[in-house]
């Protein structure tokens, strides 16, 4: 009985996983421009969650139809089980961030860590360093130079930032008081090289936070949020 348990559970493994392939097949012949990251069946009959371009779509296994910016919700409990898919296929594993080009904050013993992608022209960066990061204690906080093309001098801002002697005190500086370093900003940077890690992570906006767990939070979020997820 349990050999034939084990018979029936291996067959419909591989009818699943049969079906995701065919079913990636045919997503990639309508649009064979993007790129498919996962595909998994749901709990709920014949629909399979897609997650693509950052985002996660919803379909069949024949690809009859689409759902798209659409929201599944279990409910029995409520819960919003597209937004925990995506919370949890967007996680950065915090050990892969390049730590080498951050710019590095040590407070207090250092205990907790986390990591922002952070514009110096974005007001909500702003706000988010003075209302949250300023007054945290035992955290080293590793901030990547992130400008946005909105932004047509944060670059030129951050390259003085990080040419100066001491990149985390002229940050914290000119979060506090938009005052730069005086120098020409001619150094090497690492601003491509975070631009092709976010990039490749889908990080797209800032302020965008990256917790010691991989979840990843965009916003300036409030302190008690910020203290809860750190």
């Amino acid at each position: 009985m349990f050999k034939l348990f084990i018979f029936i559970f291996l067959v419909n493994i591989c009818s699943l996983q049969a079906n995701e392939k065919n079913l990636q097949k045919l997503i990639e012949q309508q649009y064979p421009d993007i790129k498919i990251q996962s595909i998994k069946k749901t709990n709920f009959n014949d629909l399979y969650e897609v997650y693509l371009g950052n985002q996660i779509i919803y379909t069949d296994k024949t690809f009859k139809f689409l759902i798209i910016e659409g929201q599944l919700v279990d409910p029995k409990t409520k819960t919003n089980i597209t937004a925990e898919r995506l919370a949890d296929l967007q996680r950065i594993d915090f050990e892969k961030l390049p730590m080498d080009l951050a710019i590095k904050i040590k407070k207090g013993n250092g205990q907790k860590k986390v990591a922002v992608f952070s514009d110096i022209d974005c007001p909500f960066c702003r706000k988010l360093e003075k209302d949250v990061l300023m007054k945290l204690d035992n955290v080293e906080i590793y901030t990547f130079i992130f400008p946005l093309a909105i932004h047509p001098e944060a670059e030129q801002k951050s390259l003085q930032i990080w040419c100066s002697d001491d990149p985390a005190a002229n940050w914290v500086k000119f979060m506090k008081t938009a005052d730069l370093p005086d120098n020409k900003g001619d150094c090497a940077s690492p601003i491509n090289e975070i631009q092709n890690f976010a990039k490749k992570y889908g990080v797209q906006s800032t302020p965008t936070i990256v917790f010691e767990d991989g979840r990843r939070v965009s916003g300036a979020i409030p302190m008690d949020e910020f203290k809860s997820l750190l």
